[in-house]
């Protein structure tokens, strides 16, 4: 069994830390305890049973980059995609999760996402449809009802602390320009959710599709008037250090 953990006293990097330290070690290969070493931060990529978990394939090259020119973490430059029932996810100091279809997670993957997010992990959880309270948000958000409570996902105000953790967003997310968003998801939901365990936000939850926001040829992204990817690094930046 894992330790107990503190994770209201603990910054994400310092949990991350602890899950490595101890009985857990030997529960992980020795590869992986030295990628800890040697890396503040890698991209991990959960996938899962149900669904399409793996879109936007070239969004997370494009984030790994910005981290690299923006910050002085020292970044993994390679995405990892760990199954979410695999217990290796437990050990990630973040992790993302996406899809356009249903999201019904099985034993495994739900004791594991519940155990890692009341433990003091991070997932960014992005509805890639463009379509209002698709399948994805639905059924995401039903199985967050399930393992969380009913109350347990709420919107983020404005002045949280994600908005100022590296870039400074004043007037909140940024709303997704790159699709458009014609259907008008974006526009509706003008807000990210989160769920809050111990004060700490474990799940950040985007109906803004900025996956896809994100999946752009690299060899395009600094023409754009203002690189959107600039709050994927206040993402990961709250992530590591709250």
């Amino acid at each position: 069994m894992f330790p107990p953990l503190s994770p209201s006293r603990l910054t994400r990097a310092q949990f991350l830390q602890l899950l490595l330290g101890g009985a857990a070690a030997a529960a992980f290969p020795r590869q992986a305890r030295a990628q800890a070493s040697r890396y503040d931060f890698w991209f991990t990529r959960l996938r899962y049973d149900s669904g399409d978990w793996d879109v936007d394939a070239r969004m997370p090259s494009n984030l790994i980059t910005s981290l690299i020119d923006y910050t002085t973490l020292r970044v993994d430059p390679n995405e990892h995609v760990v199954a979410l029932s695999d217990p290796k996810m437990l050990r990630a100091p973040f992790c993302y999760l996406a899809g356009h279809k249903l999201v019904e997670f099985n034993p495994d993957e739900r004791r594991n996402f519940e155990r890692y997010v009341r433990n003091g992990g991070f997932v960014l959880v992005d509805d890639c449809n463009h379509d209002i309270d698709g399948l994805f948000a639905t059924s995401f958000e039903a199985q967050m009802r399930a393992i969380f409570g009913a109350g347990a996902l709420n919107k983020l105000p404005n002045t949280h602390p994600l908005y100022s953790s590296f870039f400074r967003f004043p007037e909140g997310p940024p709303a997704t320009t790159f699709e458009l968003n014609g259907w008008g998801d974006d526009l509706v939901h003008d807000y990210l959710k989160g769920i809050e365990i111990d004060g700490r936000l474990g799940v950040l939850y985007s109906n803004k599709d900025y996956g896809c926001e994100w999946d752009y040829d690299w060899r395009n992204k600094r023409f754009l008037a203002e690189d959107n990817t600039k709050f994927g690094v206040n993402i990961v930046m709250y992530a590591l250090t709250h």
